[in-house]
Formats: C-alpha cells, sequence, structure tokens
C-alpha cells in the first residue's frame, strides 16, 4: 500500500503544474515498452484491451472482470503509476460505479476515467444527472482510499457525434462540482474548443491527441491550459496498421520487406521479457 500511495501522490502532481502525455498500452509488454521510453504515467485503453480479444469498443463487449484484469497485469509490469479507462464504470447503478472504484484501487491503480457514454442501443449520453450521481459515487468510493485516487470523469458529447460545445462544458462543470480531480471531453474539434473547455474549469484538463490535435504539440496544448495529453486506441491502432501493411505484402507481391525494419528478436525478448 505504501508503494501505491507513493504512485498515487505522484500521479495527482503531475497534474499541478506543467503538460504531460500519459501513453496507453494495452498489455504487459506495450506497458514495458513505454515505461523504457521514460513516461511519468501509463493509461489503459478500453479500444486496445477490445481489439486485443477480437472484438469492437464501446459496446459492452469487455466486463468488469476482464478489464481490472488487463489493468492489473499493466500495473505489475512497471513501477509507473497507472490511471483506467473504466467507460461507464461498469454497472446500471452508482453502487455499481462505486463498486468498480473500490476494484480499481485494489487492482493497483490510482485513476481511472469514468464517462458519461451508455454503451448501449438508444440514448448515446446519460441525463445529466444521472451522469452526475455516477460521478458523485465515483468521487466518494476514491475518497474512501488510504490514497489520492484521481477520477477523471469524462463528457463524450463529441465523441459520439454530439458537437455541442456548451452542453460538454455544462457537464465538465457539473462533473467538477460533483469533486472530479480531472475533466477530459474526448474528440474536441480543434484548438478553439480546447480554449474554451480549459477556461471554463478550474480543474485539470486531459484531452486526446486525435483529429486536428495531432496537428498541435504538447507546448502547443499546454499553453491553452491542458495538463494532460492521452492517446486513446492511436497506439494498438498504429500496431494494427502495421500487421495490416505486412498482410498486404504477404498476400499480395509475397515479399518479406516489412521484415527489414522489424525490432530484432533477441532486442524484443530483452525488451518485453525484463522484470
Amino acid at each position: 500500500m505504501t508503494e501505491q500511495r507513493s504512485k498515487a501522490v505522484a500521479f495527482s502532481e503531475l497534474h499541478r503544474t506543467g503538460t504531460f502525455i500519459v501513453p496507453n498500452p494495452w498489455d504487459a509488454g506495450t506497458a514495458r515498452i513505454l515505461a523504457a521510453h521514460g513516461f511519468s504515467a501509463l493509461a489503459t485503453t478500453s479500444a486496445g484491451l477490445a481489439f486485443s480479444r477480437g472484438r469492437a469498443d464501446g459496446a459492452r463487449l469487455i466486463g468488469r472482470d476482464e478489464a481490472l484484469a488487463n489493468a492489473r497485469s499493466i500495473v505489475e509490469a512497471t513501477d509507473l503509476p497507472v490511471t483506467a479507462d473504466l467507460e461507464d464504470g461498469y454497472g446500471s447503478s452508482p453502487d455499481d460505479v462505486a463498486e468498480t472504484i473500490r476494484r480499481a484501487a485494489e487492482a493497483g491503480l490510482v485513476g481511472a476515467s469514468i464517462e458519461d457514454a451508455t454503451g448501449e442501443a438508444g440514448p448515446e449520453i446519460r441525463e445529466l444527472a444521472e451522469a452526475v450521481d455516477r460521478v458523485t459515487a465515483a468521487v466518494e468510493a476514491a475518497r474512501a482510499q488510504p490514497f489520492p485516487f484521481t477520477v477523471t470523469a469524462r463528457a463524450d458529447n463529441f465523441f459520439h457525434g454530439r458537437p455541442d460545445l456548451h452542453d460538454t462544458v455544462r457537464r465538465l462543470q457539473a462533473f467538477a462540482e460533483a469533486g472530479a480531480d480531472v475533466l477530459y471531453a474526448p474528440a474536441l474539434p480543434g484548438i478553439e474548443a480546447v480554449r474554451a473547455v480549459c477556461s471554463s474549469l478550474d480543474k485539470p484538463v486531459n484531452v486526446l491527441a486525435a483529429g486536428p490535435l495531432l496537428e498541435r504539440s504538447v507546448a502547443e496544448l499546454g499553453a491553452l491550459g491542458v495538463r494532460r495529453i492521452s492517446l486513446g486506441s492511436a497506439l494498438p491502432r498504429a500496431a494494427l496498421t502495421a500487421v495490416l501493411d505486412a498482410a498486404a505484402e504477404l498476400a499480395g507481391p509475397g515479399t518479406f520487406g516489412f521484415a527489414k525494419s522489424a525490432l530484432g528478436y533477441a532486442e524484443s525478448n530483452a525488451l518485453l521479457g525484463g522484470s
């Protein structure tokens, strides 16, 4: 618990000054690769986990037990603080969300994100009052831990094709009022939206490096007030792209050029097999 508390404090402090990237491994091996490159913290990815299991993301095809087992494997792979993408909290009620946070802490995590998307057919975004109740439950469960468990609350409007910046800001403000430590609206359409979100909140903001924001640097996003930058599914999609390109070469011309630039066997073994 002392080690977990130290990680939790370090992760919380990362949000106080400056801007940092929290990359998203999807298993122990990719966690070790990222840790070896000097990042200060890691975040799990629901999409990366789903893709690695041959399933679609965002459709409730990964349950709480599977997500937390994956998170635990990432926690145990490095000495870095790890926060988790826990989707909507895996349950229909605020009590379910609270239980998810408690179990996340037991898995060694020092933070988690809870989103207002439903992951179900029908309304894709929860009514604000219901979403706030779920964030409140997450915060109360987090505060009951013997270390500062960081709750990130997500407003997923833009991620689900609802480009309503006013409502997104309203939701993030309500989540902040409910006690969330970090606020997150993935898929913001550009720097003006990022500026609007950051200027409307008095707590740390996480943004997703995607779409137009891929043209911006860490320094530029930091100047707008962003404190944390995550990659979401970008890294697993980059890995899938490499496999698709290799498959196309093998099935097409029948050549092996892709393997010439691949990481060597001994280097891969040393990198991923280390403790």
